[in-house]
């Protein structure tokens, strides 16, 4: 017998199948890890199939060495799921494989957890009564019954404990130990569902993809809860995807709550321990939920029933480094795979989904009112232009210094929304104009007030503030943007005393960062949470009757053709944060863009509106969902031959173009806007073509620049971020 192995090595040149015997004394599947000679190395792999014959001189052919596990880590689905993804997203198998392990696992850097557990013996005696210590051992574990060595050893010594054990009254033996995520506990409630959810619960029966468009409140995640249960109850498995690993704690609560031990938690936030043991839950079926961010949309579930993307607008859900994929591609094919629902929830869809929901591609589910009745926060647009000729120069307009009073003596609590964070954006000179840049990555620095240290938010690198300008000497140096760190420490100086909170990467990074912030500020009255984009969505504090959104043009003005778009869902999804309870909540926006169309739509919550405006520009001007760009990506130390390679592949394209001259809507070779990142040069091919041929044009250009680069190269279709 022979087996088709993909070796684990992410280079161009092993991007294939390679062929070796299976030992007779070897039990080889389909799914195995495999240790293989290769070369003068001994390597990991993948059998990806298994045939009687070979392609090549049996005699040559080497033998498998060892398998890793005595089982296939790889389901079907998920080989079946790699081909797909090499195929449509051009993606090498072995990066794509890697999506589906933990990380530690592959490199054999975790094992399971298995600890040294103490009970009664059977036929225990009681210790004399002068061994104190002895008879509190035995009085604990008559209450506990099982408790592992180490605590008993912690709480009453060692000496006493070993005793014990010598003496026979208590027995050991180990035991496997799960390491689960922490999560806060909550009692179960079961809440009867509103007309509407009730009507969207009964609408999505079928296994086909459902967009639930729901305004923010409307009770989106009651109904998540009500469509998996329906999905247990006939013995089927769901996955339930967050955009934001800051939403998983809360997420996980009321799923614990519900569905107890049955849920499994997937996130870039986790211990390896932690990912190690919830995949293994996942992977033996003793999980039949899983919660988490973007990468859940690969666990080892099987007999799937629903898939649920909340907030499936969310650029999160795109991955931006390689391997590069969309959240919703995976979904699509599991959905397909297992024939199963699809429910893509949102209360400011894409202008793609919505389009597709239109169109009749997905099923339109709506849920225009909130689930207590009250009507949405009253926005109120605050011209920032006007306050400064009034002789307001500060980051907080009057309206929103007024409101944060109020809030404060009602014993309320706000959130304020900037969504960059640091202290400023960066550091000038005044004299001569230099900025500080990364010496990495073509990007300006960003200053962080606390530790006195400018950032590079790409690379990570860290250097030392700037005192004196190193260009010129001078030491008039100004500050950028405000970012989240400035805008804490002016709410500190206006409102001395009040617990002022801060959201953001670097406030969140380390373990449980988001929940131990998120607990703090709900039991805070009053309390101020200032944060980026990650307290913009899903959360629901009570008390919370405020929103101040500090600079709304942010994302207005990006060189992107999403970014009106962001900018109408970032308002709408924040605003949606206040007034969640019994009383209606209060919206403060500043703009130096007032009268921009996208603040009409925006304060009136009326997206169909926005929709219907949005649609149309991307229809006249060949923009996506009516067209399609593809981005071809090319990256290298040496910027001579990355700029050369991609001058290369673009005199290829070109060909392509001319056979194609009425598809082709533009074509175009450049640097790419962050010319730098990491010390690799960057430069790329944008093209938008329409959709009739995309498919057909996207595969010719493939197949046409991926033989010829030599440098590391990604396609991405539709990218999020065109930076």
């Amino acid at each position: 017998m022979f087996a088709k192995i993909i070796i684990d090595q992410d280079a161009k040149a092993l991007d294939r199948e390679f062929e070796y015997s299976i030992p007779k004394d070897l039990d080889v599947k389909v799914g195995m890890r495999v240790i293989v000679p290769f070369g003068s190395r001994s390597l990991q792999g993948f059998v990806v199939d298994i045939s009687e014959n070979c392609s090549f001189d049996e005699a040559k052919v080497k033998p498998i060495l060892r398998t890793v596990e005595d089982f296939a880590c790889l389901k079907k689905e998920m080989l079946a799921l790699m081909f797909y993804m090499a195929d449509k997203l051009h993606l090498k198998l072995a990066s794509v494989l890697r999506l589906f392990l933990p990380s530690e696992m592959r490199t054999d850097k975790i094992k399971e957890l298995v600890v040294r557990m103490c009970s009664l013996s059977d036929n225990f005696v009681m210790p004399s009564a002068r061994a104190k210590k002895q008879l509190e051992i035995v009085s604990y574990l008559q209450e506990r019954g099982q408790v592992e060595f180490s605590e008993l050893s912690n709480k009453f010594g060692y000496a006493p404990l070993s005793a014990l054990v010598k003496g026979g009254t208590v027995k050991i033996w180990m035991q496997q130990h799960n390491r689960t995520p922490e999560f806060d506990v909550i009692e179960k409630q079961e809440r009867k569902l509103t007309p509407l959810q009730q009507r969207a619960v009964d609408t999505i029966t079928e296994n086909k993809t459902y967009l639930l468009h729901g305004v923010t409140g409307s009770g989106k995640t009651e109904v998540y809860m009500n469509l998996i249960e329906r999905a247990l109850s006939k013995g089927k498995s769901a996955i339930m995807l967050v955009p934001e690993i800051s939403l998983t704690p809360q997420v996980l609560a009321s799923f614990r709550s519900r569905f107890g031990e049955q849920v499994a938690l997937i996130h870039s936030g986790l211990s390896a321990g932690e990912r190690f043991d919830e995949w293994k839950r996942i992977f033996f079926g003793e999980a039949k939920v899983v919660v988490g961010a973007r990468s859940a949309i690969f666990s080892p579930i099987e007999n799937v029933g629903i898939i649920i993307i909340d907030e499936e607008h969310e650029q999160s859900y795109v991955s931006e480094t390689n391997p590069r994929y969309d959240t919703h591609d995976i979904a699509l094919f599991r959905r397909a795979y297992n024939n199963c629902t699809l429910v893509l929830g949102s209360a400011t869809p894409s202008i793609e989904s919505y389009a597709k929901a239109i169109d009749g591609e997905y099923q339109l589910v709506e849920m225009p009112v909130r689930v207590n009745g009250m009507e949405m926060p009253k926005i109120v647009v605050v011209d920032m232009l006007m306050e400064m000729r009034q002789g307001n120069n500060k980051i907080f307009s009057i309206p929103l210094i007024y409101e944060l009073k109020n809030i404060i003596e009602e014993k309320k609590q706000a959130m304020i929304f900037i969504n960059r964070r640091g202290f400023s954006s960066f550091q000038r000179c005044r004299q001569c104009g230099y900025v500080a840049k990364c010496s990495d990555c073509d990007v300006s620095l960003v200053y962080h007030v606390y530790e006195n240290r400018l950032k590079c938010h790409y690379c990570g690198k860290r250097f030392k503030a700037l005192d004196v300008c190193p260009s010129c000497g001078s030491r008039d140096i100004k500050q950028g943007a405000v970012g989240t760190e400035r805008v804490v420490e002016e709410l500190k100086s206006l409102f001395p005393g009040v617990p002022i909170f801060r959201m953001d990467n670097d406030t969140t990074s380390r373990k449980n960062g988001h929940r131990t912030i998120l607990n703090e500020f709900r039991n805070a009255k009053p309390g101020i949470l200032v944060g980026t984009q990650m307290i913009a969505k899903g959360h629901d504090f009570e008390d919370v009757l405020l929103v101040g959104i500090v600079d709304a043009d942010q994302s207005l003005y990006q060189s992107d053709y999403r970014s009106i778009e962001r900018t109408f869902q970032l308002i709408t999804q924040v605003s949606g944060r206040a007034g969640r309870s019994a009383k209606q909540g209060r919206v403060i926006l500043q703009t130096y863009s007032p009268k921009h169309f996208v603040y009409r739509f925006a304060t009136n919550y009326d997206y169909k509106g926005f929709f219907k405006k949005e649609a149309n520009l991307r229809k006249v001007t060949n923009f996506p969902p009516y067209a399609r760009i593809l981005r071809i990506l090319f990256s290298h130390e040496d910027e001579k031959v990355v700029a050369n390679e991609c001058k290369m592949c673009y005199n290829e394209v070109k060909k392509i173009k001319e056979q194609y001259p009425d598809d082709f809507v533009y074509l175009d070779v450049m640097k790419a806007p962050l010319n730098k990142i990491k010390n690799k040069f960057r430069y790329q091919i944008m093209m938008r073509f329409k959709l009739e041929k995309a498919d057909e044009i996207e595969k010719k250009v493939f197949l046409t620049v991926d033989p010829k680069a030599k440098s590391s190269v990604f396609f991405e279709v539709n990218p999020n971020n065109l930076s």
